[in-house]
């Protein structure tokens, strides 16, 4: 068993809990098709659920095994199990390429949908990590790269349900800009970290083009984007989710602060479980997202009905 730990910390199993991006994608579906809830509908979503854990495990292990010779220059990466030499390298890649073969073997059997995602899920892996392309390695795309995970996941938990529903492009452009706004915050964490210019571009090539100033930027610009595209979808498909605007507005907030601790929590998502308050912070945004989903807000229409006469019937818009 010592010698097998190793090989299942490469999976990350502590790191499946970001596959809570399905819930709301599953959730959105059944609220649209609530004939869609039925006995079978179970099985469906823990082999959905299966599936996207082996993938995102295969993932994981890729990163870590081509990530080793720089993770040896991060203070706490550097103890992982590939750049520590716990691991042999042949055996990793066997790990890797059997979980990405059960998932899709997985995926498979819960439709072409489904499959076509995780498929995608398992070819960003690639994008990411894998040279020539490596976006790790490219400044921005780096974020842009890997927070697509987000709306991938979104996508499996929407498709997970077996429904036929295509999914807005509002909603997969605001979780993928949801993901670069936490993508970014956790660069800037990491760089901050480091500290060194010249120790950060060992560690990751893209921070030879960053600065901290570059970096919060970004994460602005892609919280910004975030806002827009959400505003999007709500007032298009469900504007009672507009009462959930200062809940997700503060969650943001304070996510970004803890961006500036000292060896923030932000570098290690895992971790955040840690950080009490904010843990049932984000509890209460998904209660409040939750009831907004379900309660009907007639006064909310009334309100924001467009009337495509902005000055009135007299006004010249």
């Amino acid at each position: 068993m010592s010698r097998l730990r190793p090989y299942v910390r490469l999976a990350r199993p502590d790191h499946w809990f970001k596959h809570v991006f399905m819930l709301p994608g599953a959730l959105l579906v059944l609220h649209a098709r609530p004939e869609l809830v039925e006995p079978s509908l179970v099985p469906r979503l823990v082999l959905a659920l299966l599936a996207a854990c082996l993938i995102a495990s295969s993932y994981y292990v890729l990163n870590e095994v081509l990530d080793a010779p720089f993770d040896a220059n991060h203070p706490v990466k550097r103890a992982r199990p590939a750049p520590s030499g716990q691991v042999s390298i042949p055996l990793a890649y066997v790990e890797w390429a059997v979980l990405a073969l059960a998932g899709l073997a997985v995926a498979r059997e819960l439709g072409t949908a489904f499959f076509a995602v995780a498929a995608a899920l398992w070819l960003n892996s690639l994008i990411y990590n894998v040279w020539p392309v490596r976006t790790k390695d490219r400044a921005h795309l780096d974020v842009l790269t890997e927070s697509l995970n987000n709306p991938l996941r979104f996508a499996l938990g929407w498709y997970a349900t077996g429904t036929d529903l295509v999914i807005p492009l509002s909603i997969v452009m605001a979780f993928w800009m949801l993901g670069a706004f936490f993508m970014a915050v956790k660069r800037f964490a990491e760089y901050r970290l480091l500290g060194d210019e010249a120790r950060a571009a060992a560690y990751r090539a893209s921070f030879s083009a960053y600065t901290t100033e570059m970096l919060l930027v970004s994460a602005t610009f892609y919280g910004v984007a975030f806002g827009l595209f959400l505003g999007i979808f709500l007032i298009r498909y469900r504007i009672e989710l507009l009462v959930t605007i200062p809940l997700i507005a503060g969650l943001m907030a304070w996510y970004m602060h803890l961006g500036f601790k000292p060896d923030s929590p932000t570098q290690y998502p895992e971790r955040l479980h840690g950080e009490h308050r904010f843990m049932a912070y984000l509890a209460l945004c998904v209660l409040g997202s939750t009831l907004a989903l379900l309660v009907d807000m007639p006064w909310l229409h009334d309100l924001f009905q467009p009337t495509g006469d902005l000055l009135g019937e007299t006004g010249r818009f």
